[in-house]
């Protein structure tokens, strides 16, 4: 008799053989895993395949979709249930448990998991970052991610990263924590939020313009978790020194202060990413909407299933 849970587990990676080991690790008990990768140059699709998942390989068109809306269309499933795991996150054992229980009520939909975000090896449980939910366990056939009308902007990768998941039917929450823990360094915590501030920068411009509601969850204040943010960050976008009202949020309203010398420089990154979306946005608008980094002719191409697939199942 199978102890394996029935729920696929979908990877995006790209050049995580740093974050992969862990992850894996924490996601044995599903029956199904798929890693997609982008071209990786590192380990990453063989230290995948030695834990037994499904490698497949995905080519970015450049504009839509991306990675795991294009997985959610395309890959075979074997299982109703789909769970979505960033290679710095971990399932844990108390967690598996409750999911095993919950895909059992077939009254809900969807499920959102609460994370918890380690930096500089510290819980960052105040500034806001906790709690923080994200919708991550679905019925793959009715959930996919928003649209934010981002594709103009280059260099912001092929997945989504800030994008939800709209679920048209009933949700709920589960109680245990999923761990965020990034094993990679400081520079790629900058290199990777120099690439958000891109996408950030023409979020606020759609913000700015009424061009964000199209195909959105939308902004509601008595609304849920991710509602309440979306209508915050309306009223966030025309505020001025954004920098600085960031580091105060965090660091100070919020008691990012309570976690330490991580914090505070969690506090002074945020607030410096805040700058970085700050000045793109102004480059976005001097340059009417368009980044120099915009192509003429995007690439085309399209993904198949027959590239490059590990058939080994977990």
């Amino acid at each position: 008799m199978s102890s394996k849970i029935p729920v696929t587990v979908l990877i995006p990676a790209k050049n995580e053989e740093a974050n992969l080991p862990a992850c894996l690790a924490s996601v044995s008990r599903a029956d199904e895993v798929f890693v997609v990768d982008s071209q990786s140059s590192d380990k990453s699709e063989e230290i995948a395949k030695s834990y037994g998942a499904n490698v497949v390989q995905f080519n970015f068109n450049g504009r839509w979709p991306k990675k795991k809306n294009w997985s959610l269309e395309n890959l075979p499933f074997r299982n109703k249930w789909v769970l979505i795991v960033d290679c710095d996150e971990r399932i844990t054992p108390e967690l598996w448990d409750e999911i095993a229980l919950a895909i059992k009520n077939d009254e809900f939909d969807g499920y959102y998991l609460n994370r918890r975000v380690f930096f500089l090896g510290k819980w960052i449980r105040h500034g806001g970052k906790y709690p923080d939910w994200n919708m991550r366990l679905f019925k793959h056939e009715v959930g996919r991610y928003e649209n934010l009308n981002t594709e103009e902007i280059r260099n912001t990768g092929d997945n989504e990263v800030h994008e939800h998941v709209i679920i048209p039917g009933k949700v709920a929450y589960l109680k245990n924590d999923m761990l965020h823990e990034d094993f990679k360094d400081l520079y790629h915590w900058l290199e990777r939020h120099n690439r958000y501030s891109n996408w950030e920068a023409r979020v606020y411009l759609n913000t700015l313009t009424g061009k964000d509601d199209n195909g959105t969850i939308g902004a509601n204040l008595f609304g849920d978790a991710v509602q309440r943010k979306r209508f915050l960050k309306k009223i966030w976008v025309h505020l001025p020194f954004k920098p600085f009202l960031r580091f105060i949020l965090f660091y100070i309203i919020q008691r990012g202060f309570l976690d330490g010398k991580a914090g505070y420089i969690y506090g002074r990154l945020l607030s410096q990413y805040e700058y970085q979306i700050g000045v793109k946005l102004y480059e976005l608008r001097s340059c009417g909407g368009q980044l120099n980094t915009t192509p003429k002719s995007p690439a085309k191409s399209t993904p198949s299933l027959t590239q490059k697939i590990g058939q080994t199942a977990i």
